[in-house]
């Protein structure tokens, strides 16, 4: 059986109040409409995605991965939509439905819509609400379903039901293009709906089924800013509850981000406001409050104290960064290397060990094993038009306040004196200074203010 997923995501979603399409609103930093279609892929590899609204900004979130898209040029409704990909639908494919705002959706919600055992039959998600209004009402007689009403359409008495349709439904690629040629929009909306079909397979004696989700948030659609807000938080809490159960200290759950993948290991503390985006962490990791994390990875046993950033770096096992540490890109820190507060790093190799404390930036640097950076150093790694490289020998110190004009080498154990501007490579086991004798000019006189 070949698992065909239609995505419907053409609406233009008003009650956003957005120039950007409502499906491309992110939930932890990825576009709604990509998390439908992750999880589309979990379940078959023919994805058809119907846009409208926005249909090149949609088009665009997609470039290079395999999906195919058709284009609902009036919206029409939900049959309206689905008919646009009927010409790319195989008789014998099962074809699931869904829609680019729901992005809970979870791979073992979906799973059973797809089986083998509900293959001919026409297959609905269902939800049981304390508060059904402004879905379809599910009616049964019996255990059996007869239809699916709208709100708009629906009696008193199909109103008070309390079952109700997600939207979200499975039936055989022969069914629908049998049924979708024969819907009408006689209805207070003028819409063609797809839930129609439900009536039509009770007069085909097609079997309906209905898989009712035990999760009611996964089939929540987003409407509008706060619907976001609440599925983004949702998210958030699903995100830290699998830390926590796989063995991590998360402070304040509803105060942590989630971004990406982030995987950890056993006895990792996570403070508050902390934002993780794609991210390995080890074991007994340390993670102080307000740090942002992005595509790194942590050592065991690394300490990363408060307000810190970190982005496209490898943190060694044992390593002690921060507060108020900014990580750039292209950056690795070996095990037990300690970078220190209001310290910038970009693209150096900090040794095993090696400390930069204070106040310092290090860029296009190799700083050797247990060498010693002093508060106020800068390395001059940039003329106007190329970067160099400076080289810090193993166990060199550099005294506070110093200057080093790139490309240079200070050779191993190699003394900078404090206040130093070193623009010629330093050797080995050397004091080497480069500042200007300090001079006091005997009787001189402090400048007075001229008179107007």
């Amino acid at each position: 059986m070949s698992v065909h997923i239609v995505i419907l995501a053409a609406g233009q979603g008003t009650r956003m109040k957005s120039a950007l399409p409502k499906v491309l609103h992110p939930i932890a930093g990825k576009p709604m409409v990509q998390h439908v279609v992750d999880v589309a892929r979990t379940l078959g590899e023919a994805i058809t995605l119907v846009v409208g609204h926005g249909a090149d900004a949609v088009k665009a979130q997609f470039a290079g991965q395999s999906v195919h898209f058709v284009t609902q040029h009036e919206q029409l409704g939900t049959g309206h939509a689905v008919a646009q990909a009927l010409p790319h639908i195989q008789a014998s494919d099962r074809v699931l439905v869904l829609y680019a705002d729901v992005p809970l959706l979870q791979h073992h919600v979906l799973l059973p819509m797809v089986a083998a055992e509900h293959h001919q039959a026409l297959t609905i998600l269902t939800a049981q609400l304390d508060d059904p209004t402004g879905y379809g009402r599910i009616v049964r007689q019996g255990e059996h379903i007869q239809a699916i009403v709208e709100q708009k359409d629906a009696t008193a008495e199909q109103l008070a039901i309390s079952e109700v349709n997600t939207g979200i439904m499975a039936m055989t690629g022969e069914h629908l293009h049998r049924w979708l040629p024969k819907l009408g929009n006689n209805n207070a909306q003028g819409e063609y709906y797809l839930t129609d079909l439900v009536a039509m397979a009770v007069a085909d004696d097609v079997p309906v089924n209905a898989v009712k989700a035990q999760d009611v948030i996964s089939t929540q659609g987003v409407n509008n800013r706060v619907q976001l807000a609440e599925l983004e938080r949702e998210y958030q809490r699903r995100q830290a509850e699998a830390l926590m159960l796989a063995g991590v200290t998360v402070l304040d759950p509803q105060r942590l981000d989630i971004r990406g993948t982030v995987s950890s290991g056993q006895d990792t503390l996570i403070d508050v406001n902390v934002i993780l985006e794609n991210v390995t962490l080890g074991a007994n990791v340390t993670i102080g409050a307000n740090c942002i994390l992005r595509d790194c990875r942590i050592g065991d046993g690394a300490v990363i104290l408060d307000n810190t950033l970190i982005e496209d770096a490898d943190i060694g096992s044992n390593a002690n960064v921060g507060p108020f540490a900014r990580i750039r890109p292209g950056t690795v820190l070996e095990a037990g290397a300690k970078v220190g507060n209001f310290v910038e790093i970009k693209k150096a190799h900090i040794g095993a060990g090696a400390k930069v404390n204070h106040l310092t930036y290090i860029g296009d640097a190799r700083i050797g094993a247990k060498a010693n950076i002093g508060a106020g150093t800068i390395t001059c790694n940039y003329d106007g038009v190329n970067k160099y490289i400076t080289d810090i020998g193993a166990g060199a110190f550099i005294g506070s306040n110093s200057t080093l004009v790139a490309p240079v080498t200070i050779g191993d154990g190699g003394y900078i004196g404090a206040g130093s501007v070193i623009s010629k490579d330093a050797p080995a086991e050397q004091l080497t200074l480069a500042r200007s004798r300090q001079v006091t000019i005997a009787k001189w006189q402090r400048p007075s203010k001229k008179e107007s």
